[in-house]
């Protein structure tokens, strides 16, 4: 096991803190919103405009990662929406526009133009089409892999994590004309043989929510936005990000364990 840990490419965080990578799901007006997914269109539209105050550009995660690699990601906040909510298209990308900010939309490749069936308590909401998919891959929003059927990946067995991660890569590749470079854990759910699933099916990256043994390029934490969350609680949110990261490069680099306690 700590073998195949160890043969992740730039698994740990390393001497360079993990990236600001925010996460979204949907943008819309709802009354109801049980598992607190939606952001309505104002709230989203004053944190995006909060980020363009601050210095920050909003960019997709392929972006980020590739500004990283060239040492010019200082002012560069990944915006990322799981799930491939129609809602996309319709409220987010108009507002990201305006500010010049690209973004990530993680596609259930065999649920599009379909509901969010996983969601039983939450409202019905449309998922995008394949058209709009290829639209937007057209316009240049990098679109990303969220598994085959919105699946849990920890505890599948080994031909099904494989087809998880392959076929619905190629799915999505077949749909966009191009590559497909990210994943993202449904659920944020993630363990070892997850990640060298994602590994092993070509994917350069993919993105998970908390920090932990597995974070780096297959396993990046993301901070959580919701429709509570004004300016403060963003300001908060991104010390909390840098806070964790510093304890997660500690337990990488074996000064503290990982019940927090020095070694």
């Amino acid at each position: 096991m700590d073998a195949d840990l160890a043969s992740l490419p730039a698994q740990a965080a390393g001497p360079r803190a993990a990236p600001w990578i925010l996460m979204y799901h949907s943008v819309a007006d709802e009354e109801e919103d049980p598992y607190l997914l939606t952001v309505s269109p104002e709230r989203f539209a004053a944190q995006m405009a909060w980020l363009y105050r601050t210095g920050r550009r909003g960019v997709s995660v392929r972006e980020l990662l590739a500004a990283r690699a060239a040492g010019e990601d200082a002012r560069l906040v990944g915006l990322t929406f799981d799930d491939g909510y129609a809602d996309f298209a319709r409220h987010a990308v108009p507002a990201l526009r305006e500010y010049g900010f690209t973004a990530t939309a993680y596609v259930v490749p065999d649920l599009l133009g379909t509901e969010n069936g996983w969601d039983v308590e939450g409202p019905r909401k449309q998922l995008l089409t394949v058209d709009q998919v290829t639209q937007l891959a057209s316009a240049g929003w990098e679109i990303g892999s969220h598994g085959l059927g919105h699946q849990a990946l920890p505890g599948l067995p080994a031909e099904v994590l494989a087809r998880q991660t392959r076929e619905s890569r190629r799915a999505l590749e077949d749909l966009v004309g191009g590559p497909v470079t990210g994943f993202c854990y449904p659920y944020g759910a993630v363990d070892l043989p997850a990640t060298l699933a994602v590994r092993d099916a070509g994917y350069e990256y993919a993105c998970a929510i908390q920090h932990s043994e597995l974070t780096g390029r297959f396993a990046l934490p993301r901070c959580y936005v919701g429709d509570r969350d004004g300016a403060w609680r963003l300001r908060a949110k991104h010390g909390r990000h840098r806070w964790r990261d510093a304890i997660t490069g500690l337990r990488h680099s074996g000064v503290i364990g990982q019940r927090g306690g020095p070694r």
